[in-house]
């Protein structure tokens, strides 16, 4: 019998090992809502060969001593578990499915780190999640499917790749990815001066009111959002991503100021993924991290046409720079030099040492979903896609965005040991003022 194949462990990966919190699992949630009804049998066919058209999925972790200088992962013909569930209709049932999905992470050790269920008529009253933006219960009828995946093993991007296969075997309609937006060649160098020294410690969210009940404040709170596509003149030199982002620095600074929160320049990471969106697309964490600085003098909201300018050129040229995923920090520090037991008790303490310097929030927007995740007749094509990205402290909170159907949906993600379901629901509320301020009137 022939050996599995193994493969160490990428930087980004090794580094999530080392840092994995059982109080808060590093998992990255996608919510994709069909208008009609799918097939169990025909649905697990079709996900089991999704799986092994893209057969960098089809892995757990190699057991191995503490001493030994990589982590590994073992590739495997056929998954270990059965990756998809059917969860019971009821009122509750879409709420309870999320809950599942937030409390715990498939476990690297069975092949695959993804789990994917199926909640049918997933209608429900629960304002802000699941329904629009006004907290109207959505209808009960078609079917939700919860992806929940193991950050440490692949990224949103990589398991939305990897579902738009199992539609397209599923419906047996095309689900190939639209062509991207054309943005400039060249990128413009922004405009330095004024902008808060990398070394001075950025802003953190202020703290709210974490639910009483929540016992020790395991894990993270999560709420979703529909919202208008925000509109911006003809011809405007900045992109709807700059939108969302002045409107998260907007939204932070005015938390903060309720709070009564020392007045800090925000940075806030942004990911960047320039990885192919067609079946070759390489499966795993691929996404490399920027982080978008802004200095508590410019967050002025009288000249916002002024903001999104500087924002246009500050992260068109923060994309352009060629950078390592995590930096070159990262890349040093998972050189195979000594056991891994040894460089992740280092990675652990220096991840706490440099707390104070780590970036504000992250703002994660996926963009326009790329796949029609066209099920065919019976099931439908996506009218609704979410994402959350994971919300560790010491962040605390992600705001991750997603476009399907002309809309906008917003995931909230919070740390509860920082925020409270309340909070949440206030901090959604600027968030959605803020990035209205940004329109123009058409």
């Amino acid at each position: 019998m022939t050996a599995p194949l193994r493969i160490p462990f990428p930087v980004v990966d090794e580094v999530s090992r080392h840092c994995v919190q059982e109080e808060e699992p590093e998992t990255v949630l996608i919510e994709v809502h069909l208008p009609g009804e799918l097939d169990a049998g025909r649905l697990r066919k079709a996900f089991l060969e999704a799986l092994r058209r893209h057969p960098r999925i089809l892995m757990r972790e190699a057991p191995g001593p503490w001493y030994r200088r990589r982590y590994e992962w073992e590739l495997t013909d056929e998954p270990d578990v059965e990756a998809v569930s059917f969860a019971s209709p009821g009122p509750a049932s879409l709420r309870e499915a999320r809950a599942r999905a937030m409390a715990v992470a498939p476990p690297l050790t069975a092949s695959p780190p993804i789990r994917l269920e199926v909640v049918p008529a997933p209608g429900e009253t629960e304002s802000g999640a699941g329904g629009g933006a006004d907290g109207r219960p959505a209808a009960a009828t078609g079917t939700a499917l919860l992806l929940t995946l193991n950050h440490t093993a692949l990224d949103g991007p990589a398991c939305l790749r990897i579902l738009a296969t199992a539609a397209e075997i599923y419906g047996g309609r095309d689900n190939s990815a639209a062509a991207p937006p054309v943005r400039p060649a060249e990128a413009p160098r922004p405009d330095a001066a004024g902008l808060p020294s990398p070394w001075t410690p950025p802003a953190r969210v202020a703290r709210g009111t974490p639910d009483p009940h929540r016992g020790a404040h395991r894990g993270n709170g999560l709420l979703h959002t529909e919202l208008p596509l925000p509109h911006r003149p003809k011809g405007s030199p900045y992109t709807v991503n700059d939108q969302l982002m002045v409107a998260t620095a907007l939204t932070l600074a005015h938390w903060n100021r309720e709070h009564g929160a020392p007045v800090r320049p925000l940075r806030i990471t942004m990911p960047v993924d320039d990885r192919p969106r067609d079946a070759t697309m390489p499966i795993g964490n691929g996404t490399r991290l920027v982080e978008v600085p802004f200095s508590p003098g410019e967050l002025d909201t009288s000249d916002l046409p002024a903001l999104l300018r500087r924002t246009a050129l500050r992260t068109r040229a923060l994309k352009a720079l060629p950078r390592p995923q995590l930096g070159h920090g990262a890349t040093l520090l998972t050189a195979p030099w000594g056991p891994v037991a040894v460089r992740g008790a280092l990675t652990r303490g220096l991840r706490r040492a440099a707390a104070p310097w780590m970036s504000t929030t992250l703002l994660s927007n996926i963009g326009r979903i790329p796949y029609p995740l066209d099920f065919g007749e019976g099931a439908g094509c996506a009218h609704a896609v979410w994402f959350s990205a994971p919300a560790r402290m010491p962040r605390g909170l992600t705001f991750t965005i997603a476009s399907t159907a002309g809309r906008l949906h917003l995931a909230v993600r919070w740390s509860r040991a920082l925020l409270g379901h309340d909070d949440g629901v206030h901090l959604r509320d600027l968030f959605t003022h803020h990035l209205h301020s940004t329109e123009a009137t058409p």
